[in-house]
C-alpha cells in the first residue's frame, strides 16, 4: 500500500511538471501581454466543448483557460518564470522540499485535506478578479447592483470549511442579481491592499464604490441579511391607502414614472430591492403589502390578484396603469425587462445632460434617426394647460423616431438661448459637441388645435424630408438641476468616514483603519501646532512697548544711567539723555564720530526736573547723529567758565559769563552743540518769557524757551577754529 501511494503520487507530480503554459498556447517567453490575449482568444474560440465536438476538447479547453490564468496576468507570470508550477511558488523553493519530504514520509497528498490538485475548482474561475478587472468593472458596475467578494488563498484550511455554506450563498444571491467575486490574496496583492484585507478567509461586499467587510459567522442567512443591508436605507418605500395618491403623484416633482409591486409577504423581497437599486436613477418603487387592512382600498381600486405578485408601473396618470405584469414566479428578467421598457415618462422633462443624451441621443446611422420635439415652458400655473395639451399630442403620437420633452426655461436658460427662445423646437443631434439642426413650430405652442394641427403637418413634413430641420446650433450642455449642494455631499462623504471608523473600532480592525487614524492624528497635531504657535506668537506682539522716560526722573541725582556710546544710535521715538561726567565725557564728547553731534544742557540740581521735561523729552523724533546730555552746574561750576574763556569769540556780549560784569556766573538753560571730532561748538543762550512752570515743580525754576533772534545770535558765536577742549568736567 505504502509503494501504491508513493507511486500516485510521484506519478501526480509527474504530470504537473510535465504541464507547460507556454507550451498550451504555443507561446515563447518573450511574448507579449497582447499576444497571449489574441492567441487565448483563438483557442478558446476553437477547442470551446459547446463548438468543438473531439473527446479531448473539454481538457484541452480546462488547459488553455489554466495557462491564461497564469500568463494572463503579468505577477503570476513572473512567479511562474522565477519559479516554475504554482504549487511551488507560494512557498518558494525551501518550502516546496519540506512539502515533498512531510508527503513522503507520512503518504497523503492534499485529497487527504480536501484540496483539488488545480488549486481550485474550475466553476470559481469565472469569478477570479485582478486589480485592473476590479477597477474597471467591479466598482462602476457597484453602483447598479452590489457585490459579494470572498478573499481566499492556496493552503488556507479555513476556507475549506467556508466552501459549501459560500456555494449555497453563491446559487441563491447571484440568480437575484448580486454580483460575485473572487481574490486570491496570493497571486493579487495589489488588489488586496487596495481592498484592505490580509486575512483569509475574508468575505467583502461592494456598493456604490464603498468596501464593506463581514464579521459575523459565514452562515447563508447571515451572508443574505449582509448583502441586503449593503442597500440604501429608503430604497423602497411602503404604500398604504392613507400615501398611495402622493407617491403616485411625485412624478411631476421627481420625473420618474412609479412602480407598485403587490405581494402577500411582510417584507419587502430582495429580488424587489435589488431591481429597485438598479434602477434607482429612474423609476421610483413602491411596495404594497397585501395582507393588511390599510391597503384594501387600493387592491379594490387597482383590481389586483391576491394569489399571485402583481407590478404597476404608472407614468403622467395616476389613474391607470402604464403597464402592469403579474407571475407567480417573479424572475429577475422579467422584472428587469418590464422596467427598463418603461423607465421614462411620457413628456420627461430634461433635467441634466446624461438624461439628455439618453432621450435624444446623437444621429449614428441613417435609419436610426431620432427626433426630439423639445417644449420651452414654465414652472408657473399659467403654463399648466398648455403643457397638458403637449402631454395629451404626445401620448397620441408614440413613433420610435419621436420624443418628446419639455424644459423649464428659468433652469435651462443658456439652452433657451441656443434655440432663440422658441417656444416648440423640433431638434436633432449631429456630434458629440453640441452640433444640431431644428427647426421651430411656426406660431408657438398655446394647447390650441390649430397649434397640434401645425405640429402634426410639420412632423409629417420631417419624415417626408429629413433636410426640413434647416437651422444650424450649437447646443450648451444642460445644468444638473439634481445635482446636491456641496454641504449635502460634504455631510454624505463624512457619515461614510465616520460609519467607517466606527465599523472598525466595533470589530477592532487596527490594522486596516491605520490610515484613517493616521490621518485623523496627523490633522489634529497639525491643528493643536498652530495654535500653539499662534498663541505664542501673538504674547509676542502683544507685549506692550517701552515705555519712553518718565516725565519726572528720580530725585537721586547719582542715579546711573547708561553711558551714551558714538556707535550706538539712540532708539526709535525715545529721546536718550545721559549726563556728563567725568566717567562719559570721552566717549560722549572727545570720542564721538564724524558727523556727530552732542548737544549738552547746562542745569542745577533746582531746575533739572522741569529743563529736562521741556527741552529734551518733548522731541520724540530723534536723530541717529545727534546724541543728548546734560551739564549739571551745581557738581562741575569750573567747566563751562573754562570753556568760554578759552573761546573770546563765544564770551563777548555774555554779561553773565564775563567776570567784570559782577553778577553771578549762572549758565543755568545754556546748550551747547558740541562737535567732538572737529572740536567746535555753539552756544545757545535762554531767553526768558515770563511764564513760570506751575507742574508741581519747585517755584525757582524757570522755563527756558529760544526765539530766533537768539538762535541767529548763538550761531554768530559758533567758533570753527578753537581745537582745544578743557580736560574733562572738574
Amino acid at each position: 500500500m505504502k509503494y501504491l501511494l508513493l507511486a500516485g503520487q510521484r506519478a501526480g507530480i509527474a504530470s504537473e511538471l510535465e504541464f507547460d503554459p507556454y507550451r498550451v498556447l504555443g507561446l515563447t517567453k518573450s511574448a507579449s501581454q497582447a499576444e497571449v490575449k489574441k492567441v487565448y482568444k483563438r483557442l478558446v474560440r476553437e477547442w470551446h466543448p459547446d463548438k468543438n465536438n473531439d473527446p479531448g476538447a473539454e481538457d484541452m479547453f480546462i488547459k488553455i483557460t489554466k495557462s491564461y490564468e497564469i500568463l494572463g496576468n503579468v505577477e503570476r507570470r513572473a512567479n511562474y518564470d522565477r519559479y516554475g508550477q504554482m504549487e511551488e511558488n507560494k512557498q518558494g523553493q525551501h518550502q516546496q522540499g519540506f512539502n515533498r519530504h512531510f508527503h513522503n514520509s507520512f503518504y497523503f497528498d492534499e485529497s487527504f485535506f480536501n484540496f483539488p490538485r488545480s488549486g481550485r475548482d474550475f466553476s470559481d474561475s469565472k469569478y477570479l478578479l485582478d486589480h485592473a478587472g476590479f477597477n474597471s468593472k467591479v466598482l462602476p458596475d457597484s453602483f447598479k447592483r452590489p457585490y459579494l467578494i470572498k478573499i481566499t488563498s492556496e493552503w488556507c484550511f479555513a476556507c475549506v470549511h467556508i466552501e459549501p455554506v459560500w456555494r449555497e450563498a453563491v446559487q441563491e444571491l447571484e440568480p437575484l442579481g448580486v454580483g460575485i467575486g473572487i481574490v486570491d490574496i496570493g497571486y493579487e496583492r495589489r488588489l488586496a491592499n487596495q481592498l484592505g484585507v490580509h486575512r483569509t478567509p475574508s468575505i467583502l461586499g461592494v456598493v456604490n464604490g464603498r468596501v464593506t467587510v463581514f464579521h459575523y459567522s459565514v452562515v447563508r442567512e447571515h451572508l443574505r441579511q449582509f448583502v441586503e443591508d449593503l442597500l440604501p436605507q429608503r430604497l423602497v418605500e411602503k404604500v398604504t391607502d392613507k400615501n398611495y395618491v402622493s407617491f403616485l403623484g411625485s412624478w411631476h416633482v421627481e420625473n420618474n414614472p412609479s412602480v407598485l409591486l403587490f405581494d402577500q409577504v411582510p417584507a419587502v423581497p430582495l429580488l424587489y430591492k435589488l431591481t429597485a437599486f438598479a434602477f434607482k436613477d429612474y423609476v421610483r418603487f413602491g411596495y404594497v403589502d397585501q395582507g393588511l387592512t390599510e391597503t384594501s382600498r387600493l387592491l379594490h381600486q387597482f383590481n389586483i390578484n391576491s394569489y399571485a405578485p402583481t407590478m404597476l408601473l404608472f407614468k403622467e396618470n395616476t389613474e391607470q396603469p402604464a403597464d402592469i405584469i403579474q407571475a407567480k414566479g417573479m424572475k429577475r428578467q422579467i422584472m428587469e425587462e418590464f422596467v427598463s421598457n418603461n423607465k421614462y415618462l411620457c413628456v420627461p422633462r430634461l433635467v441634466n445632460q446624461h438624461l439628455f443624451d439618453e432621450l435624444c441621443p446623437i444621429k449614428q446611422f441613417h435609419r436610426r434617426r431620432k427626433y426630439c420635439v423639445l417644449l420651452i415652458t414654465g414652472e408657473e400655473p399659467g403654463f399648466v394647460p398648455g403643457n397638458q395639451a403637449f402631454l395629451t399630442f404626445a401620448s397620441s403620437n408614440t413613433k420610435d423616431v419621436l420624443r418628446f420633452t419639455y424644459v423649464y426655461q428659468r433652469q435651462q436658460q443658456p439652452l433657451c438661448q441656443a434655440l432663440l427662445h422658441n417656444q416648440v423646437v423640433i431638434l436633432e443631434r449631429r456630434s458629440p459637441g453640441g452640433k444640431a439642426v431644428y427647426r421651430s413650430v411656426i406660431g408657438g405652442w398655446n394647447g390650441s388645435d390649430d397649434d397640434k394641427t401645425r405640429l402634426h403637418e410639420q412632423l409629417e413634413l420631417l419624415q417626408r424630408d429629413p433636410s426640413y430641420l434647416s437651422y444650424d446650433a450649437t447646443l450648451p450642455e444642460l445644468n444638473n438641476e439634481l445635482s446636491p449642494m456641496f454641504l449635502i455631499q460634504w455631510i454624505n462623504a463624512a457619515y461614510d468616514y465616520f460609519l467607517q471608523i466606527y465599523d472598525d473600532l466595533l470589530f477592532s480592525n487596527w490594522r486596516e483603519m491605520m490610515p484613517i487614524l493616521s490621518l485623523i492624528f496627523s490633522a489634529l497635531f497639525i491643528l493643536f501646532g498652530t495654535v500653539i504657535i499662534q498663541a505664542f506668537s501673538d504674547s509676542g506682539e502683544e507685549k506692550p512697548p517701552q515705555k519712553p522716560k518718565p516725565k519726572n526722573p528720580p530725585k537721586t541725582e547719582d542715579s546711573p544711567g547708561r553711558a551714551n556710546t558714538s556707535s550706538r544710535p539712540p532708539k526709535k521715538d525715545f529721546v536718550e539723555v545721559t549726563e556728563l561726567t567725568n566717567i562719559t565725557y570721552i566717549s560722549n564728547l572727545v570720542k564721538l564720530r564724524p558727523g556727530h553731534i552732542n548737544v549738552v544742557l547746562v542745569l542745577t540740581d533746582a531746575s533739572k526736573n522741569a529743563l529736562l521735561r521741556n527741552v529734551f523729552l518733548c522731541h520724540t523724533h530723534s536723530v541717529s547723529t545727534l546724541h543728548f546730555s546734560f551739564l549739571n552746574a551745581d557738581k562741575h561750576s569750573q567747566w563751562m567758565p573754562s570753556l568760554l574763556e578759552s573761546c573770546p569769540t563765544a564770551a563777548r556780549g555774555d554779561e553773565y559769563s564775563s567776570p567784570f560784569s559782577g553778577r553771578p556766573r549762572d549758565f543755568t538753560g545754556h546748550v551747547l552743540a558740541l562737535n567732538g571730532h572737529k572740536k567746535y561748538f555753539c552756544l545757545f543762550r535762554p531767553v526768558f518769557t515770563g511764564d513760570t512752570d506751575t507742574g508741581g515743580e519747585s517755584s525757582s525754576s524757570s522755563s527756558s524757551s529760544f526765539d530766533e533772534g537768539s538762535r541767529r545770535k548763538s550761531r554768530s558765536r559758533c567758533d570753527n577754529g578753537h581745537r582745544s577742549w578743557p580736560d574733562g568736567t572738574n
